[in-house]
């Protein structure tokens, strides 16, 4: 009875532990602040919810298993079957349909936020360097231009549609705001593009992601996220 009674507890504590695991809807994962990051967020919280149920299974079955068929104080030997094909079926097509249909969520989600705009209400030329970053908005001729003792301050209207091209004239760097669940490589030779359309006022930090000499840790910006009236403002105080 003892030995039951630490065996409900331990099943108890595991099952207390999966459910606090679920207790955050975020699952550790910033605020999604851009549109395409909504479906990215809802991706990862279908999948960290997928891994917990079956989780939760498995542990059930091992919890199960251990009380069920725990020694009893004798030396009966369990009966002996070699196959059981209808588990074997289940156990075997379950783990492929979970596989195939996060596959499909993911291309979906992949293909939503690879999809370019016909006409970005503003474009902007990231250009990474060691080690530091340039904003160039095509459009209004403005740049900003980061040093090593002043963090660059990419500025972005709020609900508008902004592609950034990225570009890089040294090394790999790579173009990192945790706020918009996003990360893309700024690669030597070749041009990356992507678009963003943020949606509520904010400050952002942004990193650069992949690690590019000596003062890679201070390659950092900010992105300020403003009304479209502050935008205009902003770009009249920079011309």
């Amino acid at each position: 009875m003892r030995s039951r009674g630490r065996l409900r507890g331990f099943a108890a504590l595991v099952a207390a532990a999966v459910a606090l695991a679920g207790c955050s809807s975020t699952f550790g994962e910033h605020t999604p602040a851009t549109k395409q990051s909504r479906s990215m967020s809802d991706l990862w919280r279908g999948g960290v919810m997928t891994a917990l149920v079956v989780g939760a299974i498995v542990v059930s079955l091992i919890i199960f298993t251990i009380i069920r068929y725990r020694r009893r104080g004798r030396d009966d030997v369990p009966t002996q079957r070699q196959y059981m094909v209808p588990l074997e079926i289940v156990y075997t097509v379950m783990p492929i349909v979970i596989v195939l249909v996060l596959f499909g969520f993911s291309y979906a989600v992949q293909d939503d936020v690879d999809a370019l705009s016909k006409n970005p209400a503003v474009t902007i030329e990231v250009r990474g360097y060691q080690w530091q970053w340039q904003f160039h908005y095509v459009d209004d001729g403005v740049t900003v231009t980061g040093v090593p003792d002043h963090r660059p301050v990419m500025v972005l209207p709020v609900g508008q549609t902004v592609r950034l091209v990225l570009t890089s004239r040294d090394v790999i760097h790579s173009f990192y705001v945790p706020g918009f669940l996003f990360k893309r490589d700024v690669i030597p030779t070749i041009t990356n593009k992507f678009d963003l359309e943020v949606e509520k006022p904010g400050t952002y930090r942004g990193y650069c992601a992949e690690f590019c000499g000596l003062d890679h840790a201070r390659m950092t910006f900010t992105v300020r996220a403003v009304t479209p009236s502050e935008y205009r403002s902003w770009l009249a105080e920079q011309s």
